[in-house]
C-alpha cells in the first residue's frame, strides 16, 4: 500500500494496492512463480553505480556483470584458442586474425539488453509491479522506495523477500576506487583494457584473467595466498600451473598498497606498488588496467534491516536463516549470495525463492537441498566440481575413511593440434565406511560444466565407485575418463 507521509518529499497518488509480497533485489524466478500464485507482488530493484558510473539493467548480477558476460567472453576466448587448432584440422586463412574488444563488447551488451527487456515483458505479462528504486526498511511492514531522481514511496506488505546479492569489495588503498576497475565494469568496458593487473586469487580473478589473456593481452595476477580458497587444491594449484604455461604471469605473496595514474587515457597507464605478504619487500609495475577481484560483500548494511530488527553477521554482513530461508523476523525471507554460510550460486537462489514460493502458498513441503551442489569455475582449463573437496572431506571423515581415485587424460580433440597432453585431470573422493559412495567429484578440461551435470545428479542419488565403474563410458569423450577412472590412466587417445 502506498503511504504518504509529511517527510516524504514527493509521492504519487494511486487507488489503494496491497501488495502481498516486496521483493528487494532481482529474484526474477521467484516473482513470477509468486504471481502464479495469484498473489499481489512488488520488485523493488536498483543498482548503485560504481565508483566509475556503471550501472546496469533488470536481471542482477548473474545476468548482467557475471555467468552471462563471463561465460561469452570466455567463449571468444576459447574460439581464439580454436583457430590455432583448426590449421592442423586442414583449415587454411591467410588474414592476420586478431580480436575486437569493441566487437565482442557490443554482442555482449546486446544479448544482456535483449534479456533485461525479456524480464520486463514477463514481469508485465505476470502483473507484477516493478519499481526501479532502491529500497530500504522503515519500520515493520513498511518499506522505502528512492529512485534515481530521489523520489520517495512508502510500501507496506504481508511479507517481504530480501536477494540483493553482492558488490566487488575494495582495497581501500590510495587511487584504488579512482582508478582501479571491477567485474561490474569489466564486462561493459568502452576500450580494450590492454596490459592488465588482476589482483585477487579468486574464481572472478582467474576467469577474467584467463579469457584476457586468450584475447591475446598481457596479464598478471597478484595473489595474496592461495588460489581458489574453498575449492579443491589439487585443482586449484593444476588451473595455476595451467594458466602460467600459458603466458599468464603470477605474483605470489604480495598485496597493492597504492594505486597512481601516470598517463590518462583509454586505457591510460598506471603505476602499482605492492608489498611483500611476508616481509617489507616493495614492488612497482605499470599497467594499463588493473581488475580488483578480492572478494564480495553483502549488499545488506543499508537496506534498513536495524529498523526491523532482521540480525546480520556484523563480520560479514550475511544473513543467518533457517532451513525455510526465514529470517529472525517471521516475515522477512531472504536468498541466494546474501545468506550466511550457504552457497554463491545463482541457481542455488533461483531453486531456494521458487520452492519459497510453493511452501508459502502452493501447500508444498519440499526445502531448498544446499548439499551436493554442482557448480564450474570457467578458467581456461574450465573445473567442474560436486561434493566435497580432498581437503573438506579429509576434515570431515578422516583421512583414514576415504579413498581418491584419479587419472590424468587427453582430450581426443586435442591431439591432432599436439596440445596441453595429459593436462586435463579427473577425481572422485569416495566413503570407504559407506559402501565407497562418491562424495566428491572433481575434473579439470573441456566442457567441464558439461560433464560435472550428470554426474552431480548420479551423487544426489547416492553412487557408490563400484556403480559408476559399472557405467559404460560414452566413447570418445572426455566424459568417459570418469567410468574408467579406476584404471588410473585412461585417456580417450588411446582406445
Amino acid at each position: 500500500r502506498l503511504y504518504s507521509k509529511s517527510s516524504v518529499p514527493f509521492y504519487y497518488k494511486k487507488k489503494d494496492w496491497i501488495s502481498t509480497v516486496v521483493m528487494l533485489g532481482h529474484m526474477i524466478a521467484y516473482v513470477i512463480e509468486a504471481a502464479r500464485y495469484e498473489k499481489k507482488v512488488m520488485v523493488l530493484d536498483f543498482v548503485t553505480p560504481t565508483p566509475l558510473g556503471n550501472s546496469w539493467g533488470l536481471g542482477g548480477t548473474c545476468v548482467n556483470v557475471g555467468c552471462i558476460p563471463k561465460k561469452l567472453m570466455h567463449q571468444a576466448a576459447l574460439l581464439g584458442q580454436a583457430l590455432q587448432d583448426s590449421r592442423k584440422y586442414g583449415w587454411q586463412f591467410t588474414e592476420e586474425v586478431k580480436h575486437n574488444w569493441m566487437t565482442m563488447t557490443e554482442s555482449v551488451q546486446n544479448y544482456i539488453g535483449s534479456l533485461n527487456w525479456g524480464y520486463r515483458v514477463a514481469l508485465r505479462e505476470k502483473n507484477v509491479t516493478y519499481e526501479n528504486a532502491y529500497g530500504e526498511f522503515v519500520g515493520p511492514h513498511t518499506v522505502k522506495a528512492t529512485n534515481k531522481r530521489g523520489v520517495e514511496k512508502l510500501y507496506t506488505a504481508e511479507r517481504f523477500l530480501i536477494a540483493t546479492g553482492e558488490r566487488p569489495r575494495y582495497l581501500d588503498i590510495p587511487g584504488d576506487k579512482e582508478y582501479c576497475i571491477s567485474s561490474d565494469d569489466l564486462f561493459s568496458l568502452p576500450y580494450c583494457p590492454g596490459k592488465t593487473l588482476v589482483v585477487g586469487a579468486s574464481y572472478v580473478a582467474l576467469e577474467c584473467a584467463g579469457f584476457l589473456a586468450g584475447l591475446g593481452l598481457d596479464v598478471t595476477v597478484m595473489v595474496r595466498s592461495i588460489l581458489l580458497r574453498g575449492f579443491d587444491q589439487d585443482i586449484a594449484n593444476k588451473i595455476g600451473e595451467y594458466m602460467e604455461e600459458h603466458g599468464i604471469n603470477f605474483i605470489r605473496e604480495f598485496v597493492p598498497i597504492k594505486v597512481e595514474q601516470i598517463e590518462e587515457g583509454t586505457p591510460g597507464r598506471l603505476r602499482v606498488t605492492a608489498k611483500s605478504t611476508k616481509g617489507n619487500q616493495i614492488i612497482e609495475g605499470e599497467y594499463n588496467t588493473v581488475l580488483l577481484a578480492i572478494g564480495r560483500d553483502a549488499c545488506t548494511r543499508k537496506i534498513g534491516l536495524d529498523k526491523v530488527g532482521v540480525k546480520i553477521n556484523e563480520k560479514t554482513g550475511k544473513i543467518p536463516v533457517n532451513d525455510e530461508e526465514q529470517t529472525n523476523v517471521p516475515y522477512i525471507y531472504a536468498v541466494g549470495d546474501i545468506l550466511q554460510d550457504k552457497l554463491e550460486l545463482t541457481p542455488v537462489a533461483i531453486q531456494a525463492g521458487r520452492l519459497l514460493v510453493q511452501r508459502l502458498y502452493g501447500g508444498a513441503t519440499s526445502k531448498c537441498d544446499y548439499v551436493n551442489v554442482p557448480t564450474t569455475v570457467f578458467t581456461p582449463l574450465e573445473y567442474g566440481a560436486c561434493g566435497y573437496s580432498e581437503e573438506a572431506a579429509v576434515e570431515k571423515f578422516g583421512e583414514e575413511n576415504i579413498e581418491v581415485y584419479h587419472s590424468n587424460f587427453w582430450p581426443l580433440e586435442w591431439t591432432v593440434p599436439s596440445r596441453d597432453n595429459n593436462k586435463c585431470y579427473a577425481k572422485i573422493i569416495c566413503n570407504i565406511q559407506d559402501n565407497e559412495r562418491v562424495i566428491g567429484f572433481h575434473v579439470l578440461g573441456p566442457n567441464a560444466g558439461e560433464v560435472t551435470q550428470g554426474f552431480a545428479a548420479a551423487i544426489k542419488c547416492g553412487i557408490t565407485k563400484e556403480q559408476l565403474d559399472n557405467t559404460i563410458g560414452i566413447h570418445p569423450v572426455c566424459a568417459e575418463v570418469s567410468s574408467a577412472i579406476q584404471i588410473l590412466c585412461f585417456s580417450s587417445s588411446i582406445i
